[in-house]
Order: structure tokens, then sequence, then C-alpha cells
């Protein structure tokens, strides 16, 4: 099975550490971060070195307080022809912020990567895609502060993110001061209900031939390109293992963590990827509705 559509689809890095995920912050203080095996540079180059083999340039959203502490691993991910976007400075929930403290750590975020990198920083994913209904005036402050592209909304039901009847598919966002490109992930629609397929703990649940199925419909049956994430720590069965409270939590945090790799040599070798601006433009570009509908369900 191939896409039947050349379209290019983008490839997304959130890049933190595995003690780093909003889902552990209950039992990880961000003050003890320092004291934790610090394990992001290497299993970003990892993913690094697996995107140099299929010839792949996507988007890295790196956690500031990653970059601050291996700004010569967001030079690398820069060298190697990825855009680097911001995913925050801590690492905190949007909608558990008041909008100066997200300003605040936006601002803060955003001057560590461009001291780093020489370069302005356009692209935004919140953590944990955490840019929900309570939390929607985010979007004005990130077109007040320079920001184009958005990656932060997920059209799904979940209990700590989500809005669910959120467009779909990349759409420009009316926001104080300007518009913004929103590229949210990627659902399927199956019994009336929003089925995320973009990546994270759902490619390492999913059985792979669903996935790719899955992907090839939106850009065969759509016609629109998906965009698709991964955390370096996906990639690390060998990761030290936390003592969180919750069977759901570690459940989602370390299910198939051993399959990762070969999944997404799989999944690279199979579709076309690119950074999330470029992604963004081409879609604009070949005159796509902003508009994104989808049927209700998959055919054969």
């Amino acid at each position: 099975m191939s896409a039947a559509v050349d379209l290019l689809n983008a490839f997304t890095v959130d890049v933190e550490d595995y003690y780093q995920v909003t889902a552990f912050e209950g039992q990880v203080e961000r003050s003890a971060w320092p004291s934790y095996e610090s394990r992001v540079a290497a299993n970003t180059r990892r993913l690094l070195r697996l995107l140099e083999r299929f010839e792949v340039r996507g988007t890295f959203f790196v956690l500031g307080w990653v970059a601050r502490r291996f700004p010569q691993l967001v030079r690398e991910i820069q060298r190697a022809g990825h855009e680097v976007g911001s995913h925050s400075y801590w690492h905190r929930l949007v909608y558990r912020q008041s909008p100066q403290e997200f300003r605040d750590d936006l601002v803060q975020s955003r001057r560590v990567l461009e001291d780093v990198t020489g370069a302005p920083i356009m692209a935004y994913r919140a953590p944990s895609f955490s840019i929900t209904r309570q939390s929607l005036w985010a979007l004005d402050i990130l077109v007040e502060e320079g920001f184009r592209h958005d990656s932060s909304i997920f059209p799904v039901y979940h209990d700590r993110y989500g809005i669910p009847d959120a467009q779909p598919g990349v759409h420009q966002i009316p926001a104080a001061g300007g518009m913004l490109w929103e590229f949210p992930a990627s659902v399927l629609r199956w019994g009336g209900m929003n089925i995320p397929v973009s990546g994270g703990g759902y490619f390492r649940l999913y059985p792979l031939a669903w996935t790719l199925r899955s992907l090839a419909y939106i850009n065969r049956r759509q016609r629109r390109p998906f965009m698709f994430y991964v955390h370096p720590w996906e990639v690390d069965p060998d990761q030290p293992r936390l003592r969180v409270a919750g069977v759901k939590t570690r459940f989602r945090h370390y299910v198939n963590l051993k399959s990762t790799h070969a999944k997404l040599e799989v999944l690279l070798g199979r579709f076309r990827f690119g950074r999330l601006s470029e992604v963004i433009e081409q879609h604009v570009g070949a005159g796509a509705s902003p508009e994104a509908t989808f049927p209700e369900t998959i055919s054969a």
C-alpha cells in the first residue's frame, strides 16, 4: 500500500526529555530536572540520523529549557536543515497559566532559541496540545509575539487536551493583530468521532498497518497533508522508569517503546515529509481551500 496522492506531510518532533512530560509533573518537580539523567540529546540525535537516512527535513519544537542546556543540539538540528520551533520554556499546560504567564514563558523560550540559532522562531506547539477552549486567548498572544504557525490544537476528546469540533486540516485563525496558520494534529472521522492518527502514543499503540492506511486515506481521499509528531524519548526503550502514580499514565508513556523506531522506518519510507512551514505553504499555494471537511467513514 502507498499513498496515491504525492502530498508533502509535516514531520514534527517535540524535543523534551522523558521526565519532562506533563503527565509526570505531579511527581517530578521542575526544580529537580537537573538531577535526572538526561537522555534528550542522544535520543534526538538518533532521530536526526534516522531522518537523514530517509532525506527528510522536519520541524523540531524545542523546549527552551533544553535549548539553554544543550545549545549544540539545537545547532545540530538547524545545520541538518530542520526547522526549529518553540515548545515553550517550562513545558506547562497552557490552560493552567494566566495570559501573562504564558506570554512570559513564550518570550523566554523564543529568546533562547533565537540566541542559539540566530534565526527568527515563527512556529509554536503547546505542551500536550494544551490550547483548548479555555485557553484560546493564547492564539492572540502568539500573533502579538510574531508567530505565524501553530500546531497546538487537537480535534479530539481527551482528558488532558482537545477541542473535539475544531476544524481539521490546515487553516487560518483570525486573532488580535493578524492571522495565524493552524496545522492541528491529524484525525480521522470514524463512527461519528474524531480518531487521533497523528503519532505519539497513538502511533505506538495502534497496529502499524492501521496507521498507514489511515494516513494514506487523509492524503488520498481527503487530499490533505497530515501532521505527524514524535518525542525523542519514544525511541528510547531503555529510559529510566519513573515511579509515577496511575496505571493509565504509566501505560500511555511506556507502551510499545521498543517498536517505535522500526515503525518510524516504515512510515518514513511510505510517505513524503517536510517542514511544517513548507507543508503549509505548499498546501495553500496549491489552491486548497482553508475549509477542511471530511467524510464520515473510511471506505476500503
